[in-house]
């Protein structure tokens, strides 16, 4: 069995730097819809993440992905971040729509982004329907209701050849937190 590349910061620390931290992404994280997303192959991260949050700054991670230690075990298989309910979901990268539709009373959305990656998102309101192609940073719903999220946040999940792995792996990791100095 092929192993997927974990982030490089412990995800102890990611999750409590990031989990505590709110933040924007950076402007290069909204790339244009023609760009070219780098796909892994089979075993291997993303060299260069180039995909887009699902949601609009400022970003917030509610809860980090966590590996389950065998396929069937409890884990988190994807991200939550913190969403406005009823705000605009989009497009992380380009593909096509595999699902639109309720799945155990939530409604979830996944994506065909081709070479063995699909990524999903709930519960989101597609505006979309299967078989259509989207763009990167396409709206493609908003936010719905239902699930663990249940309009507070959306889960973000990413599958490559079936096996889930942290969607931080597109994203590029955690944007960096910058220090302001304070007004005087």
């Amino acid at each position: 069995m092929t192993r997927i590349a974990r982030h490089p910061v412990p995800r102890a620390a990611l999750g409590l730097l990031v989990g505590l931290t709110l933040f924007t992404a950076p402007a290069s994280a909204s790339a244009s819809p023609s760009a070219i997303v780098p796909r892994p192959a089979r075993g291997e991260a993303a060299a260069e993440p180039t995909w887009s949050w699902p949601v609009g700054p400022p970003i917030g991670l509610v809860e980090p992905f966590r590996a389950p230690p065998t396929p069937y075990a409890a884990g988190h298989r994807g991200i939550d971040l913190a969403v406005v309910p009823g705000g605009p979901v989009r497009a992380p990268a380009d593909g096509v729509v595999s699902f639109a539709g309720p799945v155990a009373g939530r409604p979830v959305l996944s994506i065909d982004h081709g070479d063995g990656v699909v990524s999903s998102i709930e519960p989101v309101t597609a505006s979309v329907v299967a078989g259509v192609a989207v763009a990167e940073g396409e709206p493609i719903g908003v936010v719905g209701s239902g699930g663990h999220c249940d309009a507070a946040c959306v889960h973000f999940g990413v599958r490559v050849h079936g096996e889930y792995v942290s969607p931080m792996l597109f994203l590029g990791g955690v944007p960096r937190a910058v220090l302001l100095p304070l007004a005087g």
